[in-house]
Formats: structure tokens, C-alpha cells, sequence
């Protein structure tokens, strides 16, 4: 059986997404020559080519490709095992709940004060993420639990339950030309210019970037730009502009959610306590 070392596979992972032999070696704090020939050995012991090289550009073949993929989620996996087993042998330690600023739809207070009340329960530490990478606190062990927006967050890998279900706005101007809509269609918003998030594929890059709902308002309230978001996001709406229902756009759901294998009582305990309120009303 082909064996890699964890450290290659950092190597490679980093390559793979920098796709810059310099720009790699820089983050990974090594030499590029060192950085290139740890490649070479990678590449001989599977036997295919990971990447097209050429003076001006790098690129992954399908078998880096499939490499990066599945290389990720091993590298999140060993991580999150060394996490678990140093947070399982300190019982004091915290539960770390990882959400983005304001993306809590009202019920983070609820929530903590729910697990207050358990018999084991601990200190909660707020992790604040980047614009895509909850995911990624899960899977790697950063944190134990996560608020998560469905379908904009990507659950592989998660267990998880919806906590709120709502509908999702266009954030136009105030002066907007659907500004004054009791409701619009995804149809509607056809050519106007929509933000890209950070870290987030499926754009083709030529739509403006952006790290925070804060920073997306602000360029629509300045006719950059409109956006679509979950309703909880924009209340209360800022003054100068509107929100109007997108009539046909998936509703957006608040999960609670945490690796699909992770068992600890820790992780169970929050989860009871966040689901009680809702399993009362039903």
C-alpha cells in the first residue's frame, strides 16, 4: 500500500491551492527547492503526475485533483483527532462554538443560556469564522459546534438540525427599480451585479469580492452592487435601503451542526440543550 506522510500531504495541499511553487513554499515556511523535490517524491511513490508545470504556470491533473480532495479531509481528520484527544484530557476545557458575526438569526443568547442549564455544562468560547469556512472548523477540530446557513454552507461530512427556518431578501438601494416590489423573482435580478464571497466557487470572478454582509451593504447603499441574503441578516434594515422577498429562492435554514462522527458528551450535551426549546413546541 502507498503510504504518505502527513507532511507531504501538507506540501502538497498548500501547492495545490496556491498553485505557485513560491507563493506555497512562502506559506509553508521551507525553501522552494525543498518544496519542489518533496512533489517529485510524492508524485513517484503514487506513480501519476499531480501537477502540469510550466515557467509561468501550474496546474492540477485529475489525479492531483482527486489528491486534493480526499487529501483535505484526511488532513482535517488527523487534526481534529489530536484536537479531540488534547480537549478530552482536560475537563475544564471549553466548548467552542464557531459562527460568522450577526449570523446567528437572534438565538445565540437563547442558546447559551439553554446549555447554562445543563449539569455538564461548560464554558462556551464564540469563534468568529471567515465568510466560508465553518466547515472547516468542524471538520478540522477548531471547534466542537457551529452555526451554519443552509444552502450557502457546505454540510458534508456534518451531522446537524435546523434551528430557524426563513425566507431570503434582495438588499437593493433605496431608489432601486425593484425597490418598490411586494416580492421579486430570481429572474428579476438577471443582469444586475451580484457580490462574490471570499473563498466561495462558483463565480467567474469578475463579480466584486467580499468578506461580510457589513462590507456587502455598504456597497449597495452606494449602488455598487445588490444582495441577497437571509432575512436575519439585514434586521434591522439599515437606512436608505430595502428588502424585498425573493419569491422563488430556496428558504435559507439556521443549523446547528458538528462533525458527523464526533460522539463526545460535550458535543451531545449542547446539541440536547440547543433542540429542548424546539422538540417543547412541536
Amino acid at each position: 500500500m502507498v503510504e504518505l506522510e502527513t507532511r507531504e500531504l501538507e506540501y502538497f495541499i498548500a501547492l495545490a491551492e496556491e498553485l505557485h511553487f513560491g507563493r506555497a513554499a512562502v506559506r509553508l515556511s521551507i525553501a522552494q527547492p525543498a518544496l519542489s523535490k518533496a512533489i517529485r517524491r510524492v508524485e513517484t511513490r503514487l506513480g501519476v503526475p499531480l501537477f502540469i508545470r510550466s515557467s509561468r504556470h501550474v496546474e492540477l491533473t485529475s489525479a492531483g485533483k482527486a489528491l486534493q480532495e480526499h487529501g483535505r479531509h484526511a488532513l482535517n481528520a488527523v487534526s481534529a483527532a489530536v484536537r479531540h484527544a488534547q480537549h478530552a484530557g482536560d475537563t475544564r476545557a471549553p466548548l467552542r462554538l464557531v459562527l460568522k458575526g450577526g449570523g446567528d438569526a437572534g438565538l445565540l443568547s437563547g442558546l447559551l443560556a439553554e446549555y447554562a442549564n445543563q449539569s455538564d455544562a461548560r464554558q462556551v468560547d464564540i469563534l468568529f469564522s471567515g465568510p466560508a469556512d465553518r466547515t472547516d472548523f468542524l471538520l478540522s477540530g477548531r471547534a466542537d459546534v457551529g452555526l451554519l446557513y443552509a444552502p450557502f454552507d457546505n454540510l458534508d461530512g456534518l451531522a446537524h438540525e435546523t434551528l430557524h427556518t426563513e425566507d431570503r431578501v434582495a438588499v437593493v438601494p433605496a431608489g432601486h427599480r425593484l425597490a418598490g416590489r411586494a416580492s421579486v423573482r430570481m429572474s428579476d435580478l438577471e443582469g444586475e451585479m451580484l457580490p462574490r464571497w471570499q473563498g466561495v466557487s462558483g463565480s467567474d470572478g469578475t463579480d466584486p469580492e467580499i468578506t461580510s454582509v457589513v462590507q456587502m451593504l455598504q456597497l449597495v447603499a452606494v449602488g455598487r452592487m445588490i444582495g441577497m441574503l437571509p432575512r436575519s441578516l439585514v434586521e434591522p434594515v439599515p437606512a436608505g435601503l430595502v428588502c424585498v422577498p425573493v419569491a422563488d429562492a430556496p428558504p435559507s435554514r439556521l443549523v446547528l451542526a458538528w462533525a458527523e462522527q464526533d460522539r463526545r458528551p460535550l458535543v451531545a450535551s449542547f446539541v440536547a440543550a440547543a433542540l429542548g426549546p424546539l422538540r417543547d413546541r412541536t
